[in-house]
């Protein structure tokens, strides 16, 4: 038999109020005669007598080294049993084996909770409706989203109110400035209303690092009042105190290193992007026409998910009416286009049209793109470039001129950007080798300047079946199979009518001297 339990007794203690007999009452509670009478002198429950075991039922297995790891987790409290575990076995071959491994861990936790240091403690917030809004960014990389079937990685700039959850996200690149100063603004736009803070955590796109001791900082207490030592402090950018005061709104931070301060948001994350990939199922394809269809989609999902907030109106009727004009999302610079009909924008260079070499333009700089203004009209958007010494120079903008100019085809110092695709690395091989070097780049930038005048993927595609059929694909085989050359058409002539005057005239003559 089993071990009695509390439910049994109670059964026993039920029958024997009944009849009292000891052994009707023992085996309708599933037990012997002894053991009923055993617990009925008791008057106590199989719970109330079982004591807590205090020794070993078989000898520790880590008892000869348990001194020298005790030593290391005292020194490193942050090692890891399974780490520690496998160091144990390297260092004591043939002693130790794989299946002790839960064993290990266990011991390891034993010792911690009595011996190891305190771990951090976290304290639940109550978060008061409408006091503010906390923004943070993440990768939506898993969402495998695709523009016109070409892979897009990208983030997401995530803003949340904490009290009610409603959430609102826009597409962006990187974790910068311009990123926030279009997500931000355009969640207040829906929201219609600000908060009293706006919440961030530590990046870079609001805040910069100041160590105590420096000019900035030569205070070594921090805004809490403890001495920094040394340690670094996080303060708001120029920039997001602009954006977050136009708003009438204050800056809020949450501590370096603490992530979980701003968890709300953190936690958001995750959801939205559940949310989204189940979206994405039902609709049936990761695939968009463009970036701003994937927005407009992604934000139509957060609709749907912020109006079955319950607690939304709270947070609305806790905030102030949103009064103000929107902030301009992006950075301006009066730029002048130099001679080789490229501008530098943080240190990125691009090619724009040659009609506007050694003329001052106005250039955007936004989140994900770059627009260039020429007499108060957008002459060009060009897709932004992050970091720096990066180039993006159009072949349309250059084709053409260089072909006035071959010689500086070889040296070019974005010749990179002149190969829309591998296909023509590969042309340009088979030219040089046929034609030789100088000709074969010559007939090289001819195809380019035919694909910038016609459509670039109809003359790739010739490209590859000309080189796929052994032909040098060169620029006159390209136009033919491209029907731009038309046959020539024999000269419509009209019909030879006979003058015989001259012939008559003749004959009569030759009559008169005969």
């Amino acid at each position: 038999m089993g071990r009695v339990t509390d439910q049994q007794v109670r059964k026993l203690n039920e029958e024997i109020s009944r009849h009292g007999q000891v052994g009707k009452a023992s085996m309708k509670a599933g037990m012997d005669r002894t053991t009923g009478r055993k617990y009925l002198r008791a008057k106590q429950f199989p719970s109330e007598m079982r004591k807590e075991r205090t020794w070993r039922t078989r000898p520790d297995p880590f008892a000869a080294d348990w001194p020298d790891i005790a030593a290391r987790l005292t020194d490193a409290s942050d090692l890891e049993p399974t780490c520690l575990f496998e160091e144990l076995m390297r260092t004591r071959p043939g002693v130790y084996k794989e299946g002790q491994i839960r064993t290990f861990h266990r011991r390891v936790k034993t010792w911690q909770a009595q011996h190891g240091p305190d771990k951090e403690v976290f304290f639940p917030q109550d978060h008061v409706p409408g006091e503010a809004i906390q923004t943070d960014f993440t990768w939506a990389t898993e969402l495998e989203v695709t523009i016109q079937g070409v892979a897009f990685p990208h983030m997401l700039c995530h803003v949340v109110l904490p009290y009610s959850n409603w959430t609102w996200a826009t597409v962006c690149q990187s974790e910068s400035m311009l990123a926030l100063r279009r997500g931000i603004p355009a969640a207040l736009a829906q929201l219609g209303r600000t908060p009293d803070y706006s919440q961030t955590d530590n990046s870079t796109a609001a805040t910069h690092r100041i160590v105590a001791g420096s000019q900035e900082n030569p205070d070594p207490v921090g805004d809490d009042g403890v001495p920094t030592n040394g340690r670094e402090r996080r303060e708001f950018n120029d920039e997001y105190v602009d954006l977050v005061r136009h708003y009438d709104m204050k800056p809020r931070t949450i501590g370096v290193g603490k992530s979980e301060q701003n968890g709300d948001v953190e936690s958001a994350n995750g959801v939205l992007k559940r949310r989204l990939h189940q979206y994405l199922l039902l609709r049936g394809s990761n695939d968009f026409p463009s970036v701003e269809a994937w927005e407009s989609w992604l934000q139509e999902v957060c609709r749907r998910g912020n109006a079955k907030r319950k607690r939304v109106d709270e947070e609305l009727a806790a905030m102030r009416p949103l009064r103000v004009e929107a902030f301009a999302e992006y950075d301006e610079w009066r730029i002048k286009v130099i001679d080789e009909s490229t501008l530098v924008v943080k240190r990125n260079t691009y090619s724009v049209l040659p009609k506007l070499i050694g003329e001052y333009v106005r250039v955007r700089l936004y989140e994900m793109r770059l627009e260039v203004w020429f007499a108060g009209m957008c002459m060009m958007i060009i897709p932004r470039l992050l970091g720096e010494g990066r180039s993006h120079v159009d072949y349309h903008h250059v084709a053409r001129p260089m072909l006035r100019k071959p010689n500086a085809f070889a040296r070019y110092r974005f010749k990179a950007d002149l190969f829309p695709s591998p296909v023509w690395y590969q042309a340009l091989d088979a030219l040089q080798g046929a034609l030789g070097e100088r000709k074969g780049e010559v007939a090289y930038l001819r195809n380019l300047v035919l694909a910038a005048e016609e459509m670039e993927c109809d003359v790739e595609a010739a490209l590859v079946l000309l080189m796929e059929a052994g032909t040098v694909p060169e620029p006159d085989q390209v136009k033919n199979l491209l029907g731009l050359v038309q046959p020539k058409e024999a000269a419509d002539l009209a019909p030879l009518v006979p003058d015989l005057t001259a012939f008559d005239e003749l004959c009569a003559g030759m009559a008169v001297a005969g």
